[in-house]
């Protein structure tokens, strides 16, 4: 293979997928239509949260992938994990089907894994901690630029008000449905840092422990995630938790009824 060949060669593995694109112009187009009323509202945030989230988790995945190619992954530009294409993930279920059935039908953020990572060919545990972190932190970021314009009061006194059960509220819909996709991103960063095995969380500190812990916790991995939710199920601790993302959400000046009146919006099909 030539030099131009090779340069050409990874162009391709880094250009942007038409794909991502698409969802970028399905969130943008969306979120003008709840902005300026164009629409139903409830059908408006529904497509504005669902390819938000779709955005945000190729980007998780992105941020796994992109810091494993800078730790000694040379693979990763051949596996399409640069394109910000969802479907050259390897687990498509867990990363994008699920999440979306969780969010439709329970309104939470389920984290996801996709990226398939060499881990032999990457040096020194600080690097396996920060490929792992690197998506959780994704999500955080998400979370920050979603609830900045919305605690810092630029969508105050809108020009459009958000409805709930027939009453209209002085409320923006597109507040709402920024607050609640903010939710999505905070609980799913949140249950990704739990130091479970199969979660992200577990990905930091595995580095860390001993050769011995890890052949022990290994079996469990592909249960760590239904253990949490089975745990989360609980009441008090399902309240706890949920306690925790408003406090977050607070931290911005964003309470959390923004959150609860966007997921009333996005769940149109119930009233």
């Amino acid at each position: 293979m030539t030099f131009a060949e090779t340069q050409r060669s990874r162009s391709e593995e880094r250009r942007i997928s038409p794909v991502f694109w698409v969802l970028l112009a399905i969130l943008g187009t969306s979120g003008w239509a709840v902005w300026s009323g164009y629409g139903n509202a409830g059908v408006g945030v529904f497509l504005f949260v669902v390819a938000g989230w779709v955005v945000s988790l190729c980007l998780h995945e992105y941020a796994h992938a992109r810091t494993a190619m800078y730790g000694g992954d040379i693979t990763i530009g051949a596996k399409g994990y640069l394109t910000l294409n969802p479907f050259k993930y390897t687990n498509a279920v867990f990363s994008f089907v699920l999440p979306m059935i969780f969010v439709i039908l329970g309104g939470i953020g389920l984290p996801g894994g996709a990226v398939y990572i060499e881990r032999h060919r990457i040096r020194g545990r600080l690097k396996h901690s920060l490929i792992s972190a690197a998506g959780p932190l994704v999500n955080v970021l998400c979370a920050v630029l979603l609830l900045i314009p919305v605690g810092a009061g630029w969508l105050d006194d809108p020009a459009v008000h958000a409805s709930y059960e027939g009453h209209d509220l002085n409320v923006s819909p597109l507040a709402a449905a920024l607050g609640f996709l903010a939710f999505l991103q905070l609980s799913a960063a949140l249950l990704n840092l739990l130091p479970v095995p199969g979660l992200d969380g577990y990905g930091i500190v595995e580095p860390w422990l001993s050769p011995k812990t890890r052949r022990a916790v290994e079996p469990f991995a592909p249960y760590g995630l239904m253990a949490v939710f089975v745990v989360l199920w609980q009441s008090e601790v399902n309240r706890w938790f949920f306690d925790l993302v408003y406090r977050a959400m607070d931290l911005f000046g964003v309470d959390g009824a923004y959150a609860a009146l966007g997921r009333y919006l996005f769940s149109f099909w119930q009233h």
